[in-house]
Order: C-alpha cells, then sequence, then structure tokens
C-alpha cells in the first residue's frame, strides 16, 4: 500500500467539487468552507512585498532550512513577547505554513506503529499526515463544551503514545483552551515522557486579552512543548506559505533533514512579509482581531433565530462555528442539502472525525470570518429556512 493511499483525499478539495454539481440559483454562493482569509494582505504589506521583489537580491534566493535568521528573531521575541517567556531564535524554524510545522514535527517524532493522541473533532490535516507516516491516532473525544480531558488522555496513553496534539483556538469547534487545561496537558505529557505539539494557528483571534497561556515560561519548555504557528492566517499571506515550528534546538536539528528533502526552505518573499507583520502591523492585527471579534459576536446575537429551528451552537471562536444541526440526515448530506438548496458551503462534522463518529454526524463547521454583518444575517437566514 502506498503513503498516500492509506489515507483520505483533501475534505476541501471534496467539498469544492460539489460546486460543479450545484444548481442554478438566484442565491449568491455564501462560502463558509474554508478557514482562511479571503482578502489579500494589507496595502502596506503588498507594497513593502512589491519592493522586496523588485531591489532585494535575497528575495529570490535560497535561505537555511529554517529561514532566515533575523526573521528568526523577531519571531522568537515576538512569542517571548505574547507569553511572557524566553524563546531564542536557536528554538524557532520558520516552515512552508504551519501545516509544514506539523508534518516536520511529526516526522521527528513518530514511526510507524507509533501512536499520537488527537482530540475529536479534529484538524483533518493532521490526521491525513499520521495516516500517511503510518502512525496510529488514538481519538480522544471531547465533552459537549468541546474540551478535551487530561484524565481521560492520561488513560489512553500506552508503550507506543509519541504526543499529544491540541489544537486552540480548535478547528473545527472554535473552541479556546483555557490556561489551566493546557497546563494540565504539560504536565501530564511531562510526566509520562511524550511530547504536547501544541497548534495555535488562530492565536492572534482569541476572544480574551493577554497570554494564551503561561507554558513558555517554564524555563525546560522546549523539553516538552513543541508549538505550532501560522503567519499566513495573521498576516493574510496564506499563498505564501509561512509558519513556525517552535521547539528545541536538537528536535529543529533533526527535522531539517525532513525539510531539506521537501522544500530546502520557505520562500524568502514570505519570510520577510511576516518580518514586516511582526515589526510594522502590530496595530494593523489588533483591529484585523477586533473585526474578527465583531463578526463573533454577531453570530452569538443571531444565534436565537437559529435556536428557534432546532439548530444549537456547540462551539465558537474567531473564524468558525460549529454548529449542530436539527435533522436525522448524516452531516454530509445536510451539508450538501446545505449547498443546493441554500447556496451554502461548508463543511460536514464527518470531514474531522473517525468513519462512525455519531457526534461528528450532527455537526457542522461553518466559517464565517471572511463575511461582514449583512453577510452573517443572510446565512443565519439561509440555514434557519434550511428542509433536509
Amino acid at each position: 500500500m502506498s503513503l498516500t493511499s492509506r489515507t483520505f483525499s483533501s475534505p476541501v478539495t471534496e467539498a469544492y467539487r460539489w460546486l460543479d454539481t450545484r444548481p442554478p440559483s438566484d442565491l449568491p454562493l455564501l462560502n463558509a468552507a474554508q478557514a482562511a482569509p479571503a482578502d489579500p494582505p494589507p496595502p502596506p504589506l503588498r507594497a513593502h512585498m512589491a519592493e522586496l521583489m523588485l531591489h532585494d537580491d535575497a528575495a529570490h534566493k535560497y535561505t537555511g532550512n529554517w529561514g532566515l535568521r533575523e526573521v528568526r528573531e523577531a519571531a522568537a521575541a515576538t512569542t517571548s513577547r505574547l507569553y511572557g517567556g524566553a524563546v531564542t531564535a536557536g528554538q524557532v524554524g520558520l516552515t512552508s505554513g504551519c501545516n509544514q510545522a506539523f508534518v516536520a514535527a511529526m516526522a521527528s517524532l513518530v514511526a510507524p506503529g507509533d501512536e499520537v493522541i488527537l482530540p475529536v473533532p479534529w484538524y483533518f490535516n493532521h490526521a491525513m499526515w499520521l495516516d500517511m507516516a503510518g502512525a496510529v491516532k488514538v481519538p480522544l473525544p471531547t465533552g459537549p463544551d468541546m474540551l478535551p480531558d487530561p484524565e481521560l488522555a492520561a488513560s489512553r496513553i500506552t508503550s507506543r503514545t509519541r504526543a499529544i496534539v491540541l489544537v486552540s483556538p480548535n478547528n473545527p469547534t472554535g473552541a479556546e483552551y483555557p490556561p489551566d487545561l493546557l497546563t494540565a496537558f504539560r504536565d501530564l505529557a511531562r510526566a509520562r515522557g511524550i511530547a504536547l505539539v501544541l497548534d495555535e494557528t488562530y492565536r492572534d483571534f482569541l476572544s480574551t486579552p493577554g497570554a494564551p497561556h503561561d507554558l513558555f515560561t517554564d524555563p525546560d519548555w522546549d523539553e516538552v512543548l513543541i508549538h505550532l504557528y501560522s503567519f499566513s492566517k495573521s498576516y493574510h499571506l496564506t499563498g505564501h506559505r509561512v509558519g513556525a515550528l517552535v521547539t528545541s534546538e536538537a528536535r529543529l536539528e533533526d527535522a531539517a533533514k525532513f525539510i531539506d528533502t521537501v522544500t530546502i526552505c520557505p520562500t524568502p518573499l514570505g519570510q520577510k512579509a511576516a518580518l514586516y507583520g511582526m515589526t510594522q502591523l502590530t496595530q494593523w492585527l489588533a483591529e484585523e482581531r477586533e473585526t474578527l471579534l465583531a463578526r463573533r459576536a454577531e453570530v452569538q446575537r443571531l444565534l436565537p433565530q437559529l435556536e428557534a429551528t432546532g439548530w444549537h451552537l456547540s462551539g465558537l471562536g474567531g473564524y468558525f462555528a460549529y454548529l449542530r444541526h436539527p435533522f436525522a440526515a448524516e452531516a454530509t448530506q445536510v451539508a450538501k442539502t446545505l449547498l443546493h438548496d441554500q447556496s451554502v458551503l461548508c463543511l460536514p462534522g464527518t470531514f474531522f472525525a473517525p468513519d462512525g463518529d455519531a457526534e461528528a454526524a450532527r455537526h457542522l463547521r461553518v466559517a464565517f470570518a471572511n463575511m461582514d454583518h449583512a453577510g452573517l444575517g443572510d446565512l443565519a437566514a439561509r440555514l434557519a429556512a434550511l428542509k433536509v
């Protein structure tokens, strides 16, 4: 069996194929499928990138596997400032998107047959790579609050367990993991000699101010914590693929073997754009967060309209609403009917869970971050009008 045949096809690609069979409709398409900014980078960043393209020869050349030193230094300083901890440039590796940060970390952690614990619903690209790596996914159910339980996770650790993977704010549920929960998982991972992989792709859009947690204040944080981040989401650089892997220098040295055989390095133009974002766009990013939080608040305001027709909000974040639908049909059928009848494209919960997961079959992930208030009102009306 080939590596790629061990896993499922891209859920986003599958959902976009549904558009090919969408009947003509007077309703404009509302795309709530992909959790990425639709707008390009802000004008000052685009102007800076244009200058780099024209006048900076280094923007077109290889860098080291883990990127340019000045960008790694800025990322380390930004991480240290946000979390109140101590991170050095040698502990930061820049990657071609946050997905590659995850894959590189897993390449340094797991061998075929090793186990990795994933809370369910999980991020499907994490599940896909573990399949292709020959690793065993160990599902960790979450409760009604969409939060994983450290005690339940402890009961699922075996001699083959290499890591627990957490995503906060969560994709697909939007749930924000409280600091004490993350601390409990860190302590569990340390006690059992495994890694805690924490993906904070949507960190910059948390609903609460201040540091998301204090894990970096631990002087030995890199013995346990492997941290993942995405510049792509924060600065609208999705097509330029810029992420970060923050971990021990020893792990970066080992994982560099993977990077060197895949991309060699992230694009220098993307790296330099991320540097500009970190150093010049602090206020712009704060305003972007406020815009997304206002949209989240609008979803909450519209919720009674949905609840009146049987919908239930299970999770809400800066980018996603995880909605339990009121129908007897399975979520994939509900999502296809929603597209056919109401011209709304979103992803079924079944794309984020093992086959046969009953809770996933009751849910849809609705990515609302690219919709203004009028669009959100239209979305709520179409969901409320759906009949399956």
